[in-house]
């Protein structure tokens, strides 16, 4: 029988995901391997500019200061108390200066597409 976890954020490996102009880190918090349903972690975005187009749907909600996504041509500002939806392909950019928590699904994504 599988257990209930605490994570704590502080306690996680975090690697760099973007860079200059700015700094992102991700810390995957739920692998694959824990539940191929979901995917958790945390991540810190200082600054940086990521662009993505997401294999897999996405929440991400915000802990600390103001989260940026543009996808559409429209740009969606998240701060603490909110979160946002992304379904599976969609193109955007991650950006912004803030901590918050993330989930997908399905959580083994890179394995379905190949990419692990």
């Amino acid at each position: 029988m599988k257990e209930v976890k605490l994570i704590d954020s502080k306690q996680l490996d975090f690697t760099v995901r973007g860079d200059t102009p700015g700094m992102a880190w991700v810390a995957r918090a739920l692998s694959p391997e824990v539940s191929p349903n979901i995917g958790v972690g945390f991540a810190r975005w200082e600054g940086a500019e990521v662009a993505w187009t997401v294999l897999y749907d996405e929440v991400v909600f915000v802990i600390e200061g103001c989260f940026e996504l543009t996808a559409n041509g429209k740009k969606h500002e998240v701060r603490p108390g909110q979160m946002l939806w992304i379904p599976e392909g969609t193109e955007l950019v991650y950006g912004g200066h803030a901590l918050f928590g993330y989930v997908v699904h399905p959580g083994n994504w890179k394995e379905l597409h190949g990419l692990s």
